[in-house]
């Protein structure tokens, strides 16, 4: 799979799931009274932010056709 994701979209998914990360941890540990499910919730929606722009990456970029690092 070739690179995918680049510029803005690229530091808005390690920024957005970094925070989506720490989040649902802080749900899951019940610091943040959001209930399990929206910390499990939140803590994958987050990992898969973070992996998708740090690896450069995105399958659903590159099912649809989109290339953002242009």
């Amino acid at each position: 799979m070739d690179k995918n994701v680049g510029g803005f979209d690229r530091t808005a998914r390690i920024v957005v799931g970094g925070l989506l990360v720490i989040a649902g941890v802080a749900g899951l540990v019940e610091l943040w009274a959001v209930g399990f499910v929206v910390g499990a919730v939140a803590l994958l929606v987050g990992v898969v932010l973070f992996v998708t722009g740090t690896t450069r990456k995105c399958p659903i970029n590159e099912t649809t056709g989109i290339d953002t690092r242009k």
